[in-house]
């Protein structure tokens, strides 16, 4: 077979392609043609049909994310924003803290096992090309329903790969969320973010800059694992059975990638790269085209050198392959052999594949031959742009009247108990201790609070006590009722967590989950969400620094709920104030912060009671957002309070319910005046936390509270063995813990 080089392409336009069948669309192969100026070779087809996938370009969603850039608040501790790999703030001290969310949906569902520890690596390495020592994970998760069997091969493959993953490259996990839905019985959303930290100084961005500067791939050799990997696999939807495209899922090796941390710390300690960029998804196509995009000259690789680790594979194949623990750096002359040292004694493989040039364009050659002659740019940073039609469904009309508000109610103190045990013992609200006990939450010895705290924690330095919180959140029900609110709840949400254990919100990360993007009413949720996300991130002065966008989960016509998982990344100046969530001392007050309105519309009472979804979700207010994290914060600071906990699903009892079993501890509830037992219990008004006030500081508490206006209502005390709603029932802690602890072993085990 004759290579396919440049100049046969020039003289052989009439060849037949296969740009169909690598997912490109008609007028996209043309646009490339026009570009070229001739048929592309098939390294240039393989290259451009990865790289402008809408997993890696964004063609879809990128008209709409520019909201986040025009909308961003004014934030003086934001370092790097969006467009890297991952986005920088500033935590003080001279302290820069890197975090990303990102997605690895399709191949889970596929592969869970490795689907989702390649995501874990993913992530791990985007935080690393920032020049970030990674120090924790968290795990966004969403399964099917928890009672059907494929749930049951999906998420034990997937919760072992997060684990085996990150407990081998000795990163705790300290956050996320596990949630089931029907929904998402044939699109699982795994997602995965981590966080990093380093000085200001050591910041590193991807860019090939410097004529005659070296590119270094090192890390594991190349393999067919991953050929179109995510790149193609989360761009398109499955069918009834299957992706219709199926690539090979990539194949981690956590032992390498903790070698490979390492080295890349230890060069980056040398001050040894003037640029460099990890291999996810479009691997090397990636790489090498945004390292050249983003800096002033061109780039040259002679892809014969890469290492293999299947001979046979073809140019396309190498360009194609995501194959992980690959990093490409570049590198001046003179720090090579300094840097090759340092591969070597890490045993991590480290190949000069080509060198930077001072033209502009991409050449790769195969053996001498060239077959890759184009404008970087045009690869990496400038693919389709989609302005996709959106409309409103026909159906929202009828969903959101569909109150949920009027649903039948328990009349009796008697249901109410029924209804409470129903609700703590339900998948969603239940124990994720199976889950979460299989990570390691407390390696390295820097964790401070991890699940089912409101946030995880992390210490970053030793001496001075500063750490960074970070909480995960997103429910994809109030998004399906009404994206715009759905999303900016979601934001809410993580904020208030954040604020609950005593940290300072400073910055988002985002991860965007929806159906597929031909699909009117779903880009319509897109936008909406993207939208109320924007404004809200405004509002609250948190800039969005990044993320990442998954569409196409969809099976057939059957698209998953509206899902953006929003991550929130918080400072405290000292852990030792941190605030947990368990009620530990008997005689502790507890005080509801917030409004408490009937407010029921997709609310875990609905679903768990009456199979319901509709209404409308829970109002917004994001003033009052953030005077109750001010609040919240400050009372941290200050002692005020000894336990706070955030309510969001499943309403007070579900908030009183964790915070009890979590300390061991009863309490005794009143129901306010002016609310009756129901609402008081299960409404999931938003902007609300309950708090365990010291009495001796109680005064000092409410006076504060008074002053800034937030309503503070005093609604019982920590005491007993038991919760005692007065005047309704009596649950002895004993068999909640039972209701709360059973469920998901007895579902998953």
């Amino acid at each position: 077979m004759t290579l396919d080089t440049v100049k046969h392409a020039a003289e052989t336009p009439d060849v037949e392609q296969p740009w169909a069948e690598l997912g490109l669309k008609k007028d996209e192969y043309e646009r490339i043609r026009e570009i070229l100026g001739r048929r592309p070779t098939g390294a240039e087809l393989a290259m451009y049909s990865v790289m402008w996938s809408e997993h890696c370009s964004y063609k879809s969603s990128k008209v709409h994310l520019k909201q986040f850039g025009e909308k961003a608040p004014e934030n003086d501790a934001l370092l790097v924003g969006i467009g890297e790999n991952a986005g920088v703030v500033d935590v003080g001290q001279g302290y820069a803290v890197t975090f990303k969310v990102e997605s690895h949906n399709h191949p889970s569902y596929i592969e869970p096992y490795q689907g989702a520890a390649t995501g874990v690596g993913g992530i791990v390495r985007d935080i690393l090309a920032m020049g970030a020592r990674p120090v924790a994970v968290v795990d966004p998760l969403r399964f099917g329903a928890a009672d059907h069997p494929d749930t049951k091969r999906v998420l034990p493959g997937v919760v072992a790969g997060i684990g085996g993953y990150g407990n081998c490259l000795g990163l705790p996990n300290i956050g996320g969320e596990v949630v089931f839905d029907s929904c998402y019985q044939g699109n699982p959303l795994v997602n995965a973010g981590c966080i990093g930290v380093m000085k200001h100084e050591d910041i590193h961005l991807a860019k090939a800059s410097g004529p005659g500067n070296k590119v270094i791939l090192y890390g594991a050799r190349t393999g067919g694992d991953g050929i179109g990997g995510v790149s193609v696999l989360a761009s398109e939807t499955f069918d009834d059975t299957k992706p219709t495209k199926r690539p090979a899922v990539q194949v981690g090796d956590p032992f390498q990638e903790k070698l490979l941390i390492e080295c890349t710390l230890e060069i980056f300690g040398e001050k040894l790269v003037a640029g460099i960029q990890d291999l996810g998804g479009a691997g090397l196509s990636c790489a090498t085209s945004e390292l050249a995009s983003a800096g002033t000259g061109g780039m040259r690789v002679e892809l014969d050198t890469v290492p293999l680790r299947d001979a046979t594979l073809s140019p396309e194949e190498i360009l194609m392959s995501e194959s992980q623990e690959r990093m490409c750096a570049i590198v001046e002359p003179q720090h090579v052999d300094r840097f090759m040292e340092i591969c070597e004694k890490w045993d991590v493989i480290a190949t000069v594949i080509g060198e930077v040039t001072d033209g502009d364009r991409l050449e790769i050659f195969w053996h001498g031959e060239q077959i890759v002659d184009v404008p970087p740019g045009t690869v990496a940073h400038e693919g389709p742009t989609y302005h996709r039609p959106y409309a409103r469904p026909e159906w929202q009309d009828a969903l959101q009247a569909d109150d949920a508000n009027k649903l039948a109610r328990p009349s009796s103190g008697e249901e109410l108990r029924e209804q409470v045990l129903k609700l703590v013992s339900s998948p969603n609200q239940a124990s994720k201790a199976w889950i979460t006990d299989q990570y390691d939450r407390f390696v390295q010895g820097n964790t401070v609070l991890a699940q089912p705290e409101d946030s995880g924690m992390v210490r970053i330095d030793e001496e001075t006590n500063l750490g960074v919180a970070i909480a995960t959140d997103g429910n994809g029900r109030y998004a399906k009722l009404d994206p715009y609110t759905g999303a900016q709840l979601a934001l809410a949400e993580a904020y208030r967590n954040v604020a609950a254990s005593g940290a300072k919100p400073l910055a988002v990360s985002d991860c965007l989950n929806f159906g597929s993007p031909e699909d009117t009413g779903v880009m319509w949720q897109f936008a909406e969400a993207t939208r109320g996300l924007a404004d809200a991130c405004q509002k609250l002065g948190t800039p969005v620094t990044g993320g990442n966008v998954s569409l196409y989960n969809q099976t057939g016509d059957v698209a998953i709920h509206p899902t953006p998982v929003v991550a929130v990344l918080g400072v405290i100046d000292d852990v030792t104030r941190r605030t947990p969530i368990a009620f530990a001392e008997e005689g502790q007050l507890l005080y509801l912060l917030g409004d408490t309105k009937e407010e029921f519309g997709g609310s875990a009472w609905s679903e768990v009671v009456h199979d319901h979804l509709g209404g409308l979700p829970p109002a917004v207010d994001l003033d009052r957002e953030k005077l109750l994290g001010e609040i919240l914060i400050s009372a941290s600071r200050d002692g005020m309070v000894d336990a706070a906990h955030d309510l969001s699903d499943g309403g007070l009892i579900q908030a009183v319910t964790e915070s009890c079993l979590r300390g061991g501890k009863g309490a005794r509830l009143v129901v306010p005046d002016g609310l009756d037992a129901f609402t008081f219990l299960f409404s999931e008004s938003a902007g609300r936390a309950v708090v365990a006030v010291p009495r001796s500081e109680e005064l000092r508490f409410t006076d504060m509270c008074g002053a800034r206006g937030l309503p503070a209502t005093r609604i019982g005390v920590v005491d007993g063995e038991e919760i005692d709603v007065q005047g309704e029932f009596t649950i002895p802690l004993s068999e909640l813990r039972t209701a709360y602890e059973a469920t998901i072993p007895a579902l998953l085990a």
